[in-house]
């Protein structure tokens, strides 16, 4: 019997490419713009409960003068205004007389996230997950400049881990073979992992030297685990495959090679 676990905490998972969104608010003087901006390279940005996740905003920004800098960028949850995020600056590269491609890093400590919001009514750390936008104000050389409060659309996701295990190893060919796991997510408010419940993940098989592929799905219980059982006709690795939310990574689990005797 062997158990398998996948941790994926703080690092990129779901692809969010972020083009420029349609501005909520934006003031200014003169003809200075932010004509592009990615956020973590695309990806979502993923937090867990101990590593400090930091990640880049890229805006690239035109005016006829050239720019002169980029005062200030900051970001939160779109939809309950809480940015719990850290902004640390800005580096900048004339790409052109009028263009320049400019990154600011910011960064989220998850041991900050409870204590941000904390004397809030009603607060929980959790509800910072889900879509966030960006905002920036810029400047030119010539005093021109731009303030807009939604540069980019973007997603903070919470980290997940999900585990595979395959018995009896190895299996009677025809015979039964159990497939158990568990899921779990961040929790911001104690930082530890907890049962993510109701969830529908894939099992996924492949024969060796073969691809994944999807063989049927089962639903997390009130712990987390998931449970099912399929014919073992030849060898090959099993997996779940959980495709995530809109505030939750989605996340794989390293595969259980198999043996028939």
């Amino acid at each position: 019997m062997h158990r398998r676990i996948a941790v994926l905490a703080a690092v990129g998972a779901v692809g969010v490419t972020v083009a420029v969104a349609p501005a909520a608010h934006a003031e200014g003087r003169g003809d200075i713009r932010i004509t592009r901006t990615v956020v973590n390279n695309g990806d979502s940005v993923i937090v867990g409960i101990k590593d400090v996740k930091k990640f880049p905003i890229t805006m690239t920004i035109k005016d006829n003068s050239g720019v002169k800098k980029v005062g200030h960028v900051s970001a939160f949850n779109a939809s309950t205004a809480y940015g719990p995020v850290t902004y640390l600056g800005t580096t900048c590269k004339k790409t052109g007389s009028t263009t320049s491609v400019c990154t600011a890093t910011m960064e989220i400590d998850p041991s900050w996230i409870d204590f941000y919001g904390s004397g809030n009514k009603g607060w929980n750390a959790n509800d910072v997950a889900g879509q966030w936008q960006a905002n920036a104000t810029v400047n030119a050389n010539d005093g021109d400049y731009w303030i807009s409060d939604r540069i980019a659309l973007f997603n903070v996701k919470r980290a997940a881990t999900l585990t595979t295990d395959a018995t009896p190893e190895p299996v009677r060919r025809g015979g039964t073979l159990t497939v158990t796991g568990k899921l779990s997510r961040a929790n911001w408010t104690d930082l530890k992992y907890h049962a993510f419940t109701k969830q529908v993940v894939k099992l996924q098989y492949k024969k060796p030297g073969g691809r994944y592929s999807t063989v049927k799905t089962a639903t997390t219980d009130s712990r987390g685990h998931l449970r099912t059982t399929v014919k073992a006709t030849a060898p090959g690795s099993w997996r779940w495959a959980f495709p995530g939310t809109t505030t939750t990574m989605k996340v794989v689990s390293k595969g259980d090679a198999v043996t028939l005797r």
